[in-house]
């Protein structure tokens, strides 16, 4: 039925008695055309050959005549050209009901159910994965695309974060591959990052030395933030996203919803925590300490570590020169900088610092009977744990003769 398609005619219409469908086919524009249901539901369409196939392509069920008429003359003028938009959007959607992400949703849909760790399963990946992968097609994810993704994890977050990443992504694809007649995960053994649950890794004196001249010598938030870490045992990213609002004196309030364990957490800051405080800029009305734009915190760390280490291996290689070895090739060993809040907890250890108000420091739950019952925040414990950090560090950075080397070892 041919009919002058106006606004008016598309809000009154109804479908012909006794049918499933009624097409009203518009007169200035051949193949366009409304669909109406008995029920009244409304949709464009547009219809068209490709080849000897005849192809009847939904348009849009928002009623806007005029946006209709124009994605209509958008398709006619594609099968113009030798093109069949309706294959093509069912390729791209096809495409997207592939992707690892899309895939990803589907299986926490369906098995989230059943993980303890669904939560976490899913903020990991969307901070850590999807950025990198989720829009890639499952089946076109190389082994050496996870693996780059896998050192850069390991580089920030550490070698665990980046073993239970892999563990996730292993897991969708192991899934996927029991729901495809093609798929072959691109996962093989000999992926991980060591051991999932601890790394040893601990800097040396001299590395120490160098960490701190090269922050020092480059006047960036990631530069200070390096030192503020070393100085107060945090993580990464609860340092990174620090604010100054946070801040009461020589306390620092860490936000329960920043902080792993969940709960609010209260850490006194070193007078030479402060000191680092102190040296760097307020930018922006968000109140983000460390922060290049000032209006979130600092980021790209991949980016900056390439940077920084280039000044560490230079700072490395002046107190070679100091000791009188010129020749000695210097490298920098592979290090994170969850390796700095290990490194902090073998220094307060090298303090004699009481182990509980070390670990209690550092934020861990202390087990058994002690941590039901010791309520308290043991905030003067803590301040005396982070004074003697400071000292240990000023010890390094400024050795006397007969000083004993920090040896490498110990453990967060």
């Amino acid at each position: 039925m041919r009919v002058k398609l106006t606004p008016a005619f598309v809000a009154k219409a109804k479908a012909a008695p006794d049918t499933d469908r009624t097409v009203f086919w518009d007169q200035s524009l051949p193949g366009f055309g409304l669909m109406v249901t008995p029920g009244g539901h409304k949709s464009f369409v547009c219809q068209y050959r490709a080849g000897r196939q005849s192809r009847r392509m939904a348009i849009s069920t928002v009623l806007n005549l005029g946006a209709a008429r124009k994605e209509a003359k958008a398709v006619l003028g594609a099968v113009a050209k030798g093109k069949d938009p309706l294959t093509d959007r069912r390729k791209a959607e096809a495409s997207a009901e592939n992707t690892l992400k899309s895939i990803t949703e589907n299986w926490l849909a369906r098995e989230g159910s059943k993980l303890r760790t669904v939560e976490e399963r899913r903020a990991t990946f969307e901070r850590l994965v999807y950025p990198k992968l989720g829009s890639r097609q499952i089946d076109e994810i190389k082994r050496s695309e996870i693996n780059k993704l896998l050192d850069k994890i390991e580089d920030e977050n550490g070698a665990r974060m980046a073993s239970l990443t892999l563990a996730y992504i292993r897991r969708v694809m192991n899934w996927h591959a029991t729901r495809s007649d093609d798929f072959r995960s691109p996962i093989v053994r000999g992926m991980g990052r060591g051991v999932a649950t601890k790394r040893d890794r601990v800097l040396t004196e001299d590395e120490l030395r160098a960490l701190w001249r090269a922050s020092q010598a480059w006047d960036h938030p990631f530069s200070h933030m390096l030192r503020f870490i070393l100085l107060t045992a945090t993580r990464r990213d609860e340092a990174a996203s620090m604010r100054w609002l946070e801040l009461d004196g020589d306390l620092w309030t860490i936000p329960a919803a920043r902080y792993k364990t969940g709960i609010e957490f209260l850490l006194p800051l070193s007078q030479a925590a402060r000191d680092v405080l102190a040296a760097v800029t307020k930018l922006g009305k968000e109140g983000f300490v460390f922060t290049i734009t000032g209006k979130g915190p600092v980021s790209g760390f991949s980016k900056h570590r390439a940077t920084f280490d280039e000044l560490f291996r230079t700072e490395l290689q002046k107190l070679a020169a100091e000791r009188g070895d010129n020749t000695a090739k210097v490298t920098v060993d592979r290090w994170t900088i969850h390796d700095l809040r290990r490194t902090a907890r073998s220094l307060m250890t090298k303090a004699g610092i009481v182990p509980d108000h070390a670990e209690r420091a550092l934020g861990h739950v202390i087990g058994g009977v002690r941590g039901v019952y010791d309520r308290h925040e043991f905030r003067d414990e803590k301040a005396h744990a982070f004074e003697a950090l400071a000292a240990q560090v000023d010890r390094i950075l400024n050795p006397q003769p007969n000083v004993i080397a920090l040896r490498r070892g110990g453990g967060e």
